[in-house]
């Protein structure tokens, strides 16, 4: 079972050693980062985060019921006043833990926080069409595909387009 807990500056490093390379880093974060992933470029992300009813962001390290780290997932671009919020930056660390259902638990575990905790009514997340796995893993922790940006990330001479999902409370209250 995965629980989760904040991250912080101390899980810079373990995140910097999982990203090896450019393609994986626009995977995780789009535009957002440059590679390589640095100290200095992780200290504004964790900044004012993890405060209910305050932050607009949540973030969290995957802990296994080993104590090991094994992911990271955010929950961001929360509204309040809509009771919204969006999953980002999902990454299950170690190639060891992938195919395992890691991802599909610490989906439903940032679910539970979105809707147990802190009362949101919708959740959604954004998935590049190149990234099957991930696709079929938040299907399968119940979020619905609402559409899909195309073409909107051009990386390698090539289009990368954007399928969007989203889970309701009352559905997810349904699992």
């Amino acid at each position: 079972m995965i629980r989760l807990e904040r991250f912080s500056s101390d899980d810079f490093e373990l995140l910097i050693s999982w990203i090896k390379d450019e393609e994986l880093l626009t995977m995780w974060s789009g535009n957002l980062f440059r590679f390589p992933l640095t100290k200095s470029s992780l200290d504004w992300y964790v900044k004012d985060t993890n405060v209910n009813q305050q932050s607009d962001a949540f973030i969290y390290k995957a802990v296994d019921n080993d104590g090991q780290v094994v992911g990271h997932i955010s929950l961001g671009g929360i509204s309040w006043g809509n009771r919204s919020g969006r999953v980002t930056r999902v990454l299950v660390g170690e190639n060891m833990q992938r195919g395992k259902g890691c991802c599909q638990q610490m989906v439903k575990a940032i679910l539970a926080v979105a809707f147990d905790e802190l009362k949101l009514h919708r959740v959604s997340l954004g998935v590049y069409d190149t990234n099957v796995s991930a696709t079929r893993c938040y299907e399968k922790a119940g979020f619905v595909t609402e559409g899909i940006h195309r073409d909107i990330l051009w990386y390698k001479e090539k289009w990368w387009s954007m399928i969007e999902m989203s889970v309701l409370e009352t559905e997810w209250s349904k699992s």
